[in-house]
């Protein structure tokens, strides 16, 4: 029977050279490889403290060691190794350069809500609290961290792979502790991107909580405990799209009818409520 350290070191090896043409020289800071992956790199010692960040990430350290603490609570982690940072709080980074290449290089694939598959009431409470920030690796995770990787890197033209590759990947991870903050996503966000696979949907409070396997008064209940308001929500994601249509030459009638409202003056006045001005003026906007 293989030792579990043999077979630990066997897969960080299988994943390092998995990526080694991602690997990096004499470079610093962040170093994007295509749209959604990128490479972080240090040349020396470095210690980064009050590091928040906006979404959770999933990294893989291809070069040196990684260090992070969250309060008094550190890991250290080596080449090889896979990990996932949290959103929304204050870490403590040291980022150390192998002694041979000098080089500290870690790959960065940031998780935004919508890469998450949508889950029901409950999935994401049956996540394993985070209590590391390494994920175990398994072939499957290996080959899945690879496949998504290769994926990412071919760009916007293979998007419907990406997201079946991603997919995968989360779906592996689902059960790992270190994953947690991947899968902790909040209510609002939720409705968010409900409301938006189906912007010119006549969408209810009733249609939305029955999506979500909520009764109304729960769904309206609980977004006011996360500060939220189902108004707020869908007007902020369909002004949103509007607003990026209208700037990409759209006609203010289409973009309109494109995130659910059949009357222009309905969607003139709640544009300018929203930002101010006219639909026509959007070219103004910073």
């Amino acid at each position: 029977m293989m030792d579990n350290g043999f077979l630990r070191n066997e897969l960080a090896s299988r994943l390092r050279e998995g990526l080694s043409r991602f690997r990096l020289e004499g470079v610093t800071g962040m170093s994007e490889h295509a749209p959604g992956l990128f490479s972080y790199c240090a040349l020396e010692r470095e210690r980064l403290a009050c590091v928040r960040l906006d979404q959770p990430l999933i990294g893989i350290v291809l070069s040196g060691a990684k260090e992070v603490w969250l309060g008094d609570v550190s890991e250290r982690f080596s080449a090889g190794t896979a990990f996932v940072l949290p959103a929304a709080v204050d870490l403590e980074i040291v980022n150390e350069p192998d002694g041979r290449t000098h080089l500290y290089q870690s790959l960065i694939l940031p998780v935004e809500p919508d890469m998450l598959p949508q889950v029901g009431p409950g999935e994401t409470a049956r996540v394993p609290s985070q209590d590391t920030f390494v994920v175990p690796l398994t072939p499957g995770r290996v080959q899945a961290l690879l496949h998504a990787a290769d994926t990412i890197d071919a760009g916007p033209a293979e998007a419907v792979l990406r997201t079946a590759r991603l997919h995968e990947l989360l779906a592996l991870l689902h059960d790992a502790p270190a994953a947690r903050p991947l899968f902790d996503v909040t209510l609002a966000e939720r409705v968010a991107r409900l409301v938006r696979a189906e912007l010119d949907r006549r969408w209810t409070a009733a249609d939305i909580a029955t999506r979500l396997a909520l009764s109304e008064s729960t769904l309206r209940r609980r977004l006011a405990g996360e500060g939220q308001a189902l108004s707020v929500i869908l007007r902020r994601e369909r002004m949103g799209v509007a607003r990026r249509l209208i700037a990409q030459g759209a006609a203010s009638g289409a973009a309109g009818l494109a995130v659910g409202y059949a009357s222009r003056a309905h969607f003139a006045r709640a544009f300018r409520a929203t930002f101010g001005v006219n639909p026509a003026e959007v070219t103004s906007l910073s």
